[in-house]
């Protein structure tokens, strides 16, 4: 059994066509893109010691491997991190019985002062589990009428997943899903992506656990809605980390005058609350 670092080496990997490394077409193959011998030369490391990686036999490669295999595999930035990041929760050191907790849901008095001060804008707190902690009256707008919002806790992922509106109020539907479920790797604990991963894993299906286990770092663009009022918004994301709680506010920001004047109207025709 495989584990998340060697299955994202072994993704990455397989997207790689020898070719675009000046390495030679050595004819019709079993199985897509680099093979291993190829990648663990270019590494510096043995076959067996790659093998093992991928199949989770061997659980402690040093930062040094890291890098070499990052280098090998021509990973940008983000795709660096996240190998660090799952080599670190892949270790030993984190091979622990882990039991599904929920996560603490608090947002801190003075980030809810911060979200109002946004106000009339675009804006929500969130955490790497995808839960909506808090909001502005400008995104409970945007989101009215697409059941975004309808569930006591909503959690962006279990919407995307579970709601069939989500695939149309999100035009990028597979993109947007890339992103929330990447970012699942991000939560703040194993126990809290565990908590999520076991109670939606059931009910997602495949199109959540296989993104889940692709680990493909997404390339996140200007966010397109399709409005349940006819309107088309087109937002950039302004993503401001808050580390200590491992939650994040996100502004969402007009990316042309059409939606900005599709959000002023939807705000005026929000109920007024009480009425």
């Amino acid at each position: 059994m495989g584990t998340p670092l060697g299955n994202f080496i072994r993704a990455k990997r397989d997207s790689i066509q020898p070719e675009s490394l000046g390495l030679p077409e050595r004819g019709r193959r079993r199985s897509p893109g680099l093979r291993r011998l190829d990648l663990a030369t270019w590494a510096g490391i043995s076959v067996e010691y790659l093998t093992r990686i991928e199949q989770g036999r061997d659980r402690n490669p040093s930062p040094s491997v890291i890098n070499a295999l990052a280098g090998a595999l021509r990973l940008d930035l983000p795709e660096h991190n996240h190998l660090r990041y799952l080599a670190k929760i892949t270790s030993d050191e984190c091979s622990v019985d882990i039991r599904p907790v929920p996560p603490p849901r608090d947002v801190r008095p003075s980030v809810l002062r911060t979200l109002r001060l946004l106000e009339p804008g675009v804006a929500i707190v969130t955490n790497r589990l995808g839960d909506i902690l808090a909001h502005t009256t400008g995104y409970q707008s945007v989101a009215t009428g697409t059941g975004l919002l309808d569930a006591a806790r909503p959690n962006l992922n279990r919407y995307l997943f579970t709601d069939s509106r989500a695939r149309t109020f999100f035009a990028d539907w597979d993109d947007v899903a890339d992103e929330q479920t990447f970012d699942l790797w991000q939560a703040p604990s194993l126990e809290n992506l565990e908590w999520l991963t076991a109670e939606l894993t059931p009910i997602a299906g495949p199109d959540f656990t296989s993104r889940l286990n692709r680990h493909r770092v997404p390339r996140r663009g200007v966010l397109r809605l399709n409005h349940p009022a006819g309107h088309r918004l087109r937002l950039h994301r302004e993503t401001l980390e808050l580390p200590a709680e491992s939650q994040q506010l996100v502004v969402f920001l007009p990316a042309d005058d059409q939606t900005t004047r599709a959000i002023d109207q939807l705000k005026a025709s929000r109920p007024i609350e009480g009425s």
